[in-house]
C-alpha cells in the first residue's frame, strides 16, 4: 500500500519476510528506470535522512526505495520495550523484505543496493542475494581493534560496558539521548555489541551458517572508505570488504580534498553539497552496473 510521502517520493507499506509491517519511501524517475536501488540506512537513522540522495538518484534514472527497519521511524509501533528484533533480522527479514517490495513495484530491472554503515554490513546476510551490484558508504566491521589509538579503548568500553548498561537500564538503546539518531531495540543493540567484541564481527553469525551471502554472492561491490570517518576508519572498512569471498570487490578511499572540502565524516557524504562530486560519481557507477546487468 502506498500514499504521498512528506517531502517527496511515495510512502510504501510492505511486509518483512517474517510478516512484520514496515514502511519506506519509493522514489521513481520520470522515465523508465534503468535500475532499482534499495537504500539501507545506518544504525538508528531514519529513512528521511536519505531523501535528498534518493531524489537525486531518481533524477538520474534510478528507482529508489529507502526503508525504516522495525523499531525505527515509520516502522516503529509504540514502545521499543519488549519488541522482538535482532540486527541479523534487520538484514534477513526487513531489508530482504524491502528488496522483495522493490522488485514488485519496479519489475524487470536490475536490483542494486546502497548501504550506509550498518545498512552496508547487512548486505552479506542475504542468501540467496538478488542484488547485481552494491555501493557501500562507511560500512565497516565493528570489531573494536580496527580503531586506532584512544578510539580503540573507547570502542571497547562502549561494547563491553556502556551499551549493555544503557540497554539494561532503559530496555532499549537510547540513541537519542546520546545525540546519535533514533532509539534502537534492545535485541538489535545487544547483538551489535556482541559482534563488536569479536574479531569476526557479523561473521560470528554468518560463519556457522555457511557464510551466507558473504561466501556466495558474486555481484560487484564498491565500498567507500571516507578517510576522516571516525565511525568507520579505513581498517574497519577493509575488514568488512574482506568478508566477501566470491564478489568482485573494490575499496575506494574518499578524501575530503577530493570533493573540495575540509571534512566529510560518517554522515556528511549524504549532504546535498556533494551532488556534483561524490553523488555524481556514485550515480555513474550505479547506472553502469545496472546497464551491465541488463546486458
Amino acid at each position: 500500500m502506498s500514499a504521498a510521502a512528506d517531502g517527496g517520493g511515495t510512502a510504501l507499506g510492505f511486509p518483512a519476510r517474517d510478516g512484520y509491517g514496515l514502511e519506506g519511501d519509493l522514489f521513481r524517475p520520470v522515465g523508465p528506470p534503468r535500475g532499482a536501488v534499495l537504500l539501507a540506512p545506518a544504525m538508528g537513522v531514519r529513512r528521511r535522512f536519505y531523501r535528498p540522495f534518493a531524489e537525486y538518484l531518481a533524477r538520474r534514472g534510478l528507482a529508489v526505495l529507502a526503508v525504516d527497519p522495525r523499531g525505527i521511524g515509520g516502522s516503529r509501533r509504540g514502545s521499543l520495550r519488549g519488541l522482538a528484533a535482532t540486527l541479523h533480522g534487520w538484514g534477513e527479514d526487513d531489508l530482504a523484505g524491502g528488496l522483495d517490495a522493490l522488485a514488485r513495484e519496479v519489475p524487470g530491472v536490475p536490483l542494486l543496493w546502497v548501504g550506509h554503515s550498518a545498512g552496508g554490513q547487512l548486505l552479506g546476510l542475504l542468501d540467496p542475494n538478488p542484488v547485481a551490484a552494491a555501493l557501500l558508504v562507511g560500512a565497516q566491521s565493528g570489531y573494536w581493534r580496527h580503531w586506532p589509538g584512544l578510539a580503540r579503548a573507547g570502542m571497547a568500553v562502549f561494547w563491553w560496558l556502556v551499551l549493555p548498561a544503557l540497554v539494561a537500564l532503559c530496555g532499549y538503546l537510547p540513541m537519542r539521548r546520546l545525540g546519535q539518531g533514533e532509539d534502537v531495540p534492545a535485541g538489535v543493540a545487544r547483538e551489535w555489541a556482541s559482534w563488536g567484541r569479536q574479531p569476526g564481527y557479523l561473521m560470528t553469525y554468518a560463519g556457522p551458517r555457511g557464510g551466507l551471502g558473504f561466501a556466495r554472492w558474486r555481484g560487484r561491490l564498491r565500498t567507500l572508505a571516507v578517510m576522516d570517518d571516525r565511525y568507520a576508519p579505513p581498517a574497519s572498512v577493509r575488514a568488512l570488504a574482506a568478508f566477501y569471498a566470491a564478489a568482485e570487490v573494490e575499496v575506494v578511499e574518499v578524501r575530503p580534498a577530493d570533493a573540495g572540502v575540509r571534512r566529510i565524516g560518517h554522515f556528511g557524504w549524504f549532504r546535498p553539497v556533494f551532488a556534483a562530486t561524490l553523488w555524481a560519481a556514485a550515480a555513474e557507477w550505479l547506472l553502469a552496473q545496472a546497464d551491465a546487468a541488463r546486458g
